[in-house]
């Protein structure tokens, strides 16, 4: 067997330069939580392993006139610290808070949890709903995506053998809006989410919903954004009628399978549930806000 190779490039241009030759043989480094386990157990085979963490504007968190910059190897102990973050975007921060124990948070990743591709991973509906986008650059340069455009199916992106993800831009926050994220799971912590729901909602100044952005995860090969479920919050304040149409909306946008975890059936009954509850503290996060 082959000696696995290891480099720790100081520049994105250099980090480029070395996926590009390993011809796709390559596994990149961010916060190794899920790749280790990988290595460990054979799941996981690469030639070479690309650390990115020695690349400025990989880690850290910059506040630029109400945007906020994540770069991509940033823990979520990191997030969690931060209190702009929190106060900005609470349901993104409470996401990233749920990856892992608290050792596990000292290294877990917001890039590495997208880019491992897991339908079930808890920051990325968050990400989506939250409208976040993505930096990636490559052989081609840099461009700007937005997170539900990386993961193409369980452990797929769409990103080429020579890109990886560089940061995260989340946008600036519009008077009386904000986010949550809730997931449902067997455990009373540390377990893979059975459904997730994020929601990111505006209001006007007499509460009714004039913006509304909703996500699922671990209900399809990929996180889900639901337009329907946006517009059935659209117009309204957050009455029963509002929450029935997100809860349809929810469930017809379900593609899950049937694993150890939970039915099908129980899935997609439980998407509906797990986006009104959010939408429900998202609505009351946003009414208390100026």
């Amino acid at each position: 067997m082959a000696m696995l190779a290891y480099k720790a490039p100081s520049t994105a241009e250099e980090a480029v330069q070395i996926l590009a030759g390993a011809s796709g043989r390559a596994k990149v480094l961010s916060g190794g939580t899920d790749l280790l386990v990988q290595l460990r157990s054979g799941r996981a085979k690469p030639e070479l392993i690309v650390d990115i963490k020695k690349v400025p504007g990989i880690s850290g968190i910059r506040e630029r006139d109400g945007t906020f910059v994540i770069g991509a190897a940033t823990s979520g102990a990191e997030l969690g610290e931060h209190e702009g973050l929190k106060k900005a975007w609470p349901g993104v921060v409470e996401a990233a808070n749920l990856i892992g124990s608290t050792q596990v948070q000292g290294r877990a990743s917001l890039g590495g949890n997208l880019c491992n591709a897991s339908p079930a991973a808890d920051s990325v509906p968050a990400l989506i709903a939250a409208r976040a986008t993505c930096i990636v650059v490559g052989g081609k340069g840099r461009r700007e995506v937005p997170v539900e455009s990386i993961a193409t199916g369980p452990g797929r992106t769409s990103l080429a053998p020579d890109e990886f993800v560089l940061e995260f831009h989340l946008p600036k926050r519009p008077p009386r809006s904000a986010d949550a994220y809730l997931r449902f799971i067997p455990r009373t912590e540390m377990d893979i989410a059975v459904v997730g729901a994020g929601v990111n909602l505006t209001l006007d100044a007499a509460g009714v919903v004039k913006d509304a952005h909703v996500a699922l995860g671990a209900v399809a090969p990929t996180a889900l954004l639901v337009p329907d479920a946006a517009k059935a919050l659209m117009g309204r304040k957050l009455d029963e009628t509002a929450l029935a149409g997100l809860d349809a909306a929810c469930r017809s946008a379900c593609k899950p399978i049937d694993d150890k975890r939970g039915t099908i059936e129980y899935r997609v009954k439980v998407a509906g549930v797990m986006a009104r509850r959010a939408a429900a503290i998202a609505y009351e996060r946003a009414g208390e806000r100026k």
